[in-house]
């Protein structure tokens, strides 16, 4: 059967995990929450988990000719995707640095390459961590609507999460405009691989929001300690090398300031 205008085929970006489908033929409607029990298919798949051979149950149609009936989570898909653009934008900027700039830097890590990890929505702005060969930062971007072009690169901020208060450094982009940065890690000798560095940057969103930490984070003159300890980070770094590259502990990851900062790169 070929397709008109409203049918789904296939176009998984369209729809969310939650979108009740309805048969265009014989309106017979595809409930997630409920699944299929003719076809055998568990409560809480999505439409777009549904093997490509499934057809309507009551009248056989194909699934690529059903419509939306209503998506409850369109509204977050559509927020995930303006999210994914700013992440993308951000990548594709400091790509074009690491080409033109950090490639024959002798303190880049070759082993990595850049990746935008974990980038949500949080109090209506954009956060997540951006990998590079060079560093890795938290960083905030701004909500939809907010201009921070007039951003004072060097400036700093303390901007308080559930775990903690951290230190964040203004900057400004051509391709991203404004942003604030927070030093993890720089530079990225100390990470073998990039799946390494990318599982580090995920516990870092996890262990943010968590109120726990905030005993070991929530104090302004730790986080300018934990900078002004940077030869002992290094040492500590270089020791952690010469074992086997050691992945970071909590500790590492959520204290003070984020993380020992040892030298300054290029960001």
């Amino acid at each position: 059967m070929s397709g008109f205008e409203g049918s789904y085929l296939g176009a998984n970006d369209r729809i969310s995990d939650a979108a009740i489908m309805e048969c265009k033929i014989c309106w017979t409607p595809y409930d997630p929450a409920q699944g299929d029990d003719f076809r055998q298919v568990l409560p809480g798949t999505p439409f777009s988990a549904l093997p490509e051979d499934w057809h309507c149950p009551n009248c056989d149609a194909p699934k690529a000719q059903f419509m939306v009936r209503e998506d409850p989570g369109a509204p977050a898909l559509i927020e995930q995707r303006r999210i994914d653009a700013l992440a993308d934008r951000l990548v594709a900027d400091f790509r074009e640095v690491w080409h033109a700039k950090m490639r024959d830097v002798p303190l880049v890590n070759k082993a990595l390459s850049v990746e935008a990890v974990g980038f949500r929505a949080h109090q209506g702005r954009v956060l997540g961590v951006l990998v590079s060969p060079w560093f890795m930062n938290l960083i905030e971007l701004p909500a939809e609507g907010e201009d921070w072009s007039a951003l004072t690169p060097g400036a700093k901020e303390n901007i308080t999460f559930p775990s903690g208060t951290y230190e964040f450094i203004h900057n400004t982009r051509e391709m991203v405009g404004g942003y604030k940065a927070c030093s993890l890690f720089s530079p990225m000798g100390e990470f073998q691989t990039q799946m390494q560095a990318v599982d580090v940057a995920r516990a870092v969103m996890a262990e943010l929001f968590k109120e726990e930490n905030r005993a070991e984070t929530d104090r302004a003159g730790e986080i300018r300690a934990g900078r002004e300890a940077e030869a002992a980070a290094a040492a500590q770094a270089d020791a952690a090398a010469e074992e086997g590259g050691a992945a970071p502990t909590r500790r590492q990851l959520i204290s003070a300031g984020l993380a020992e900062t040892r030298e300054e790169a290029p960001e």
